[in-house]
């Protein structure tokens, strides 16, 4: 579906109109292709007075090919200099009087972002903190990232990263790894549509890829719902990364599924998953064809909208079996019979109407915050197993289902987000594409937005 507003807001005429009556101003937004480098630009990395993190990310960063500006560089020169990403490392922060050094740095350069700039926060946990002070002092580090999404615009994104402080030695070094991993994805194309976040570093053991280019090499990955939409770019991106994707629709949907799988030369599997026997089916399939699933994507569901009132219960019961109560039997079988080893990933599909809800999909909503609530319970479930569990929740998408949605609210959908538009269906790919990575074990118990910082919800 085609964004008409924001491709005349692109063009002379209309960047003119935009800026005389104070329009929505959609920027183009800088997306992944292969071999692209992270950044456009050189990144400039602070830190409070003594932060833990500051030397582990430029080791990062100059791992990555990004180049490191010289943070004593004058910012009002005659040719100012110009950064692809702002990092900052508040972990030294431990008292409300300190969050000054965040003014400190990020005043001077908020005018000095590349279109399509990265801003990356990084914090400790405010529930592994020593003191009352400390933890005050990190959790207020949520409302500067917030903002900054909101106010730096031209396609800017904002991320905050907290990451555990754990002094066990493997645990350490998986956080870190899954560290590397994030901040590539956040700095990367990849994230486009992902701002305002707050995402949880550690807890896990973690690999580092032998090609970042192809993180999931020899992987083996299910894709449910993989026939059209999000699903079919799910299995696209997955694939491009390396993996061996097995994609999973109803019968109905087999000649698009066909299509999709003959596309990225992986498998196909027509099956219901509502269907009493399906966990037992796909649990057979996976283990007489692979031997196993290194990562599971929950992506299949379907919506039954009428408000509550008029809802029957047919409405009701579809749409929480398909988005919530068959992703809890087939985990329930994949994972007793040891299916998904240790390094697998469980990654499930929520939304933000099961954050914010939404009226007339009571049933929808319901079923998308029971998807929170499976990440929440299962991940330090599975913790010792050392399997991870994470969900994306993805706002305006750009979909054969939204294109159905009423020309006003679907306008309301796309402008009211940071970014002043909708997003694509490889945005939720590629995010589901980091949290699958090997690279990501110690990020766990996530719930990710996918909505261009959404107006809607928390």
């Amino acid at each position: 579906m085609t964004d008409r507003y924001a491709s005349f807001v692109q063009s002379a005429t209309g960047r003119a109109l935009v800026k005389r009556l104070g329009l929505p101003d959609p920027p183009r937004l800088r997306r992944h292709h292969p071999g692209d480098p992270l950044l456009a630009g050189p990144a400039l990395l602070g830190a409070a007075t003594g932060g833990r993190l500051a030397g582990p990310i430029a080791k990062i960063l100059t791992a990555a090919g990004v180049e490191l500006a010289d943070p004593a560089a004058d910012p009002s020169g005659d040719t100012p200099q110009r950064y692809g990403a702002l990092l900052f490392d508040a972990t030294g922060i431990t008292d409300s009087t300190e969050l000054r050094q965040l003014y400190d740095f990020f005043h001077p350069q908020a005018r000095a972002v590349l279109p399509s700039g990265r801003v990356i926060v990084l914090g400790t946990p405010p529930q592994e903190c020593p003191t009352p002070r400390e933890a005050t002092a990190q959790r207020a580090l949520e409302g500067l990232v917030r903002s900054i999404g909101k106010e730096f615009g031209r396609g800017t994104t904002a991320q905050l990263v907290y990451v555990s402080g754990a002094d066990d030695p493997a645990h350490s070094a998986g956080t870190i790894t899954s560290l590397e991993s994030t901040v590539r994805f956040l700095l990367s194309g990849r994230s486009a549509y992902v701002s305002g976040q707050v995402i949880r570093v550690g807890g896990g053991a973690a690999s580092v890829p032998a090609d970042w280019d192809r993180p999931l090499d020899g992987q083996v990955v299910l894709v449910t719902g993989a026939a059209r939409g999000i699903g079919a770019a799910l299995a696209k991106v997955l694939a491009r990364d390396g993996a061996k994707v097995v994609a999973l629709d109803i019968p109905a949907a087999g000649d698009a599924l066909a299509a999709v799988a003959n596309d990225i030369g992986g498998t196909a599997v027509q099956l219901d998953l509502t269907a009493p026997e399906a966990p037992t089916r796909l649990a057979e399939h996976l283990a007489s064809r692979h031997g196993r699933v290194d990562v599971v994507v929950h992506n299949a569901g379907i919506t039954r909208d009428k408000t509550l009132g008029r809802m029957d219960a047919d409405r009701w019961d579809q749409v929480i079996d398909v988005n919530l109560s068959s992703q809890e039997r087939i985990n329930d079988v994949l994972l007793e019979r040891e299916l998904i080893p240790a390094g697998g990933r469980i990654i499930s599909v929520s939304s933000i109407a099961g954050i914010a809800g939404n009226r007339g999909q009571t049933n929808y909503a319901t079923s998308k915050a029971g998807v929170i609530g499976l990440v929440d319970s299962l991940a330090p479930a599975l913790r010792e197993r050392g399997i991870s569990v994470n969900a994306v929740a993805p706002g305006f998408i750009e979909t054969r289902l939204t294109a159905r949605i009423p020309l006003v609210v679907r306008e309301a959908g796309r402008r009211m987000n940071s970014l002043a538009q909708g997003g694509l269906p490889v945005d939720v790919a590629e995010t589901i594409g980091w949290l699958a990575w090997p690279a990501s074990g110690a990020v766990s118990g996530n719930v990710v937005r996918v909505c261009g910082q959404s107006l809607l919800g928390a």
